[in-house]
């Protein structure tokens, strides 16, 4: 089990790596709003990326909040749980990103599902009706 010291150690090292992960995410951004004010066209992935780093900057408004106000970081916890999309994609951890992927493609199988079904009851009442 690591020490408290570690365990902080740790925290503000993955906060450094988000921080600037996410500079570099804004200056690559700054660089596309560049390219589309001067009539280039962007690519799909492109686009993803300038939306996400987007969001990500208008997420890091109330994130900024508890690292600026003393003592706050200690809330961070509690927001983060009532609040999971508060903080910006490059503060996630992997296993965060992992069980979001998870998650999605849970629901994107009972969606699947769910329509099988439908059009299966649906095949049924036309059988019936024309038979």
């Amino acid at each position: 089990k690591k020490s408290l010291r570690q365990r902080a150690v740790g925290e503000l090292k993955h906060y450094y790596n988000g921080f600037h992960l996410l500079w570099t995410d804004t200056k690559v951004a700054a660089r596309m709003v560049w390219r589309l004010l001067h009539g280039q066209v962007l690519t799909r992935r492109e686009r993803r990326r300038l939306l996400r780093t987007c969001a990500d900057l208008f997420r890091l408004v109330p994130f900024l909040v508890f690292v600026i106000v003393p003592f706050m970081e200690f809330l961070l916890p509690v927001f983060l749980k009532l609040f999971p999309e508060m903080l910006p994609s490059t503060f996630e951890t992997e296993s965060k990103k992992e069980e979001k992927q998870k998650k999605k493609l849970n629901a994107k199988l009972e969606l699947a599902k769910f329509l099988r079904e439908t059009i299966a009851e649906m095949a049924k009442r036309n059988k019936a009706d024309t038979g």
